[in-house]
């Protein structure tokens, strides 16, 4: 299992035995869905990061070549 998701899955509460994430109880009634939902929330948060960080690579390769093609252009002008 990926690094990343063992880690957020430890710190919702699950349980960790060789990289793998059980119940954090051996009862069979335990309720998961706390546990379920702190694991999704932590998922969600590192994937809005994940997106954010490649808008910001975008908007800055874009934003570096409009100014490039706006110096360009001011060289072509003259």
């Amino acid at each position: 299992m990926n690094q990343e998701l063992i880690d957020m899955a430890r710190e919702a509460g699950f349980f960790i035995k060789d990289n793998e994430a059980y119940s954090p109880s051996v009862q069979e009634d335990h309720e998961l869905t706390p546990f379920l939902e702190a694991f999704a929330a932590l998922v969600a948060a590192a994937e809005r990061e994940k997106f954010c960080a490649v808008l910001r690579q975008l908007h800055d390769s874009y934003s570096l070549a409009s100014r490039s093609n706006n110096i360009r252009a001011r060289g072509e002008t003259k």
